[in-house]
């Protein structure tokens, strides 16, 4: 595999010798890597790892500092899935992804006519935008139960570099600037929004100052209460139930008090050596990467090359057709039946890879045997120990719900968006329902040792993203770094979308296989990873696509029985 790299960035990948310019650095150290998509999270991070924290107690450090530098994308109302392999061996997946509220119905919502159905369009927004699109929030709960059981500090330390950056206020990058910019219309209707990001008529200056004082009050409010907070009887679950119901929301205290983590055992799949690791439904990774990568085994995917006309082709179809798997069978396992053995065996694989027709796109569906009777952060941390977290987590669209609860810096998930509002669907709206997810925090291993862990935002892009990265690194032999800034596809079965680094020939090679090709500005967020090497050391890499940061640590503390004195040491 020939790999070169020019001081401008500039590389070849693959035996096709496509080009790639990366603009970020990998950053490799040995007691620690921090990624996220903010530096000031990968900061906070990094500061509780010097201090002599595990890598949960990092990687929650970080997520609540996401809350503060990253609002629009992660809050303490959200949801979320953790990954984590821990060096004593265990190895869990910490679903704490929102629920439909007890009030909730498979007709609450009425679908807009002459919408697509994977839209998910409604009448009046009502599922995207507003008090009845939030499904009761279960982030705080599920990082405090994680960090009580698999970190060493306590929550109010935890939460000190948050508190700080909401207090003291942090500087407005791009990114955060044109977010804000690009939700404006919905953010000015709501008076806390308004006050909180558009204070001067407009978006906030980039590099200028964001304080953010009655969210580190509720932060403050937390790291002395804890969950109980929000969720048991502290100060804040009264004034969101409250503040939902004047809305015209149907979230209540018995709802927040009911919210419940459930540790899950991720789902794990073999490719080319490696044993491949995501999280199980109602997620869509665990049982659709494995399915994907199954199917793909079969064919020489190395040799077609990266970036190559079949080598996407191969990947569209792979994509579609996992697409159509997932809209039948894949939800809250405890409301409906997921085939997850069926769907990851071999002799499956093998059947659906039958259908591939590697000369022209077709139209998929999911498979007879399965007929049942956009905006988030991710968080990669790994320490000297052997611990690694790999965490996504989400208030689902851009501001989420975009409206706050009054005077606390709360900002409202839209999570109900994700659930398909036509009823009798495996994904409709039921109360106490799951809502499922193409979260993917992913973490692979080779010969049993921990070779690489990755995730990203990103909706439905989510999941088929973390795929094309584990073909990279493991089929392409990319460098983490190319893997993770690497051009992407996607297509759940219409538009094929292509990133701006595909050629224009190689567009007009799928075009003409019957792909309808569309071009985008990004495919899926900013993505997060951590490499494992064979002398202990570990590399970091974040993406293009958002503020990702890198943060990796090296040294150490003095030799035991060794310090400084004036006078020689007699020894």
């Amino acid at each position: 595999m020939a790999q070169s790299v020019g001081r401008n960035g500039f590389a070849s990948v693959g035996n096709n010798g496509f080009a790639l310019t990366l603009e970020k650095s990998p950053a490799r150290g040995t007691r620690g890597v921090v990624a996220t998509n903010h530096p000031m999270a990968s900061a906070a991070g990094a500061e509780v790892l010097l201090a002599g924290g595990n890598a949960v107690d990092a990687a929650i450090a970080a997520l609540f500092a996401l809350t503060v530098v990253e609002p629009m994308m992660v809050g303490l109302t959200g949801g979320g899935v953790c990954h984590l392999r821990m060096a004593d061996g265990r190895h869990k997946v910490v679903d704490g992804l929102s629920t439909a509220p007890a009030a909730a119905s498979p007709t609450m919502y009425t679908p807009a006519p002459g919408s697509a159905p994977e839209e998910r369009e409604t009448v009046g927004r009502a599922n995207a935008i507003g008090a009845l699109s939030v499904a009761v929030p279960a982030a705080l709960r599920a990082w405090c139960v994680t960090l009580a059981e698999y970190g060493t500090w306590p929550l109010a330390d935890v939460m000190a570099p948050a508190i700080r950056l909401a207090s003291e206020g942090f500087r407005v990058t791009p990114y955060l600037s044109d977010s804000i910019g690009d939700a404006a219309a919905d953010l000015a209707r709501d008076p806390d929004l308004a006050a909180r990001f558009l204070a001067g008529g407009g978006k906030p200056a980039v590099g200028s100052k964001l304080v953010q004082g009655a969210y580190a009050e509720t932060l403050r409010c937390v790291a002395r209460e804890g969950e109980a907070a929000l969720h048991g009887d502290g100060s804040l679950g009264g004034i969101l139930a409250d503040a939902i119901a004047r809305m015209g929301g149907i979230i209540t205290r018995e709802d927040l008090r009911g919210s419940r983590p459930i540790q899950r055992e991720p789902i794990g799949g073999t490719y080319r050596g490696y044993q491949v690791f995501a999280p199980p439904p109602p997620a869509s990774a665990g049982v659709h990467v494995a399915q994907m990568l199954n199917v793909l085994e079969g064919f020489d995917v190395a040799g077609m090359g990266f970036g190559t006309v079949d080598g996407f082709h191969l990947v569209a179809e792979a994509l579609k057709m996992a697409f159509a798997d997932r809209s039948a069978a894949t939800a809250d396992p405890d409301f409906v039946k997921v085939p997850v053995a069926h769907l990851t065996s071999k002799d499956y694989a093998a059947l659906r890879r039958g259908e591939i027709d590697l000369a022209a796109a077709k139209a998929w569906a999911a498979h007879p045997s399965l007929m049942e009777s956009n905006c988030t952060t991710h968080v990669t941390v790994a320490d000297a120990h052997g611990n690694i977290v790999a965490t996504t987590q989400t208030i689902n669209a851009l501001f989420g719900a975009r409206i706050a609860i009054p005077g606390t810096g709360l900002i409202c998930n839209n999570y109900m968006h994700n659930f398909d509002p036509r009823p009798g669907l495996a994904l409709s709206v039921e109360a106490g329902k799951r809502v499922y997810t193409s979260m993917a925090p992913t973490i692979a291993l080779r010969d049993g040792k921990p070779a690489f862990a990755l995730g990203l935002p990103g909706g439905l892009r989510i999941f088929t993203s973390a795929f094309q990265a584990v073909l990279n690194l493991i089929d392409h032999g990319m460098t983490l770094q190319q893997a993770v800034e690497a051009p992407r596809i996607w297509t759940q079965g219409q538009a094929l979308e292509l990133e701006p680094a595909v050629p224009a020939e190689v567009a007009e090679g799928l075009a003409a296989r019957g792909h309808k090709v569309q071009r985008v500005r990004t495919i899926g967020g900013g993505m997060n990873a951590i490499a494992f090497e064979a002398d202990g050391s570990m590399t970091g890499a974040a993406c293009w696509r958002a503020d990702g940061s890198v943060v990796a640590l090296g040294g150490g503390l003095a030799r035991a029985g060794i310090r400084f004195s004036a006078d020689a040491p007699v020894l």
